[in-house]
């Protein structure tokens, strides 16, 4: 079974702490990491951007990442949020069937 790390970015703590709670709840993803205070630099609508975010990363498997991509969207604020999945390639066996055991 392959694993995959999902990577967001959130307006806030307490939306990332949402988000978060959504896909673990769902039983999308094993678990969800919140790091608070990044600081993010982007072009938006012809113009440079520069916000405060929360980073959220979840650990799930890969062949739930489309259905993780679309409960993140139906949480998330943003009109076009991050959210990008990348694969696991070797880690703590044990962990890895935990992630497994733990999704659905």
């Amino acid at each position: 079974m392959s694993c995959s790390l999902i990577y967001v970015t959130a307006g806030s703590r307490d939306e990332a702490l949402k988000v978060g709670r959504g896909l673990v709840a769902a039983r999308l993803a094993a678990c969800a990491n919140v790091l608070d205070g990044a600081t993010s630099i982007y072009w938006w609508q012809g113009t440079l951007q520069q916000e405060g975010e929360a980073v959220l990363v979840a650990k799930t498997r890969t062949e739930l990442v489309p259905a993780v991509i679309a409960k993140v969207r139906e949480l998330h604020s943003y009109s076009c949020p991050c959210v990008v999945a990348l694969p696991i390639t070797d880690g703590n066996p044990a962990f890895l069937e935990w992630i497994t055991a733990e999704t659905t």
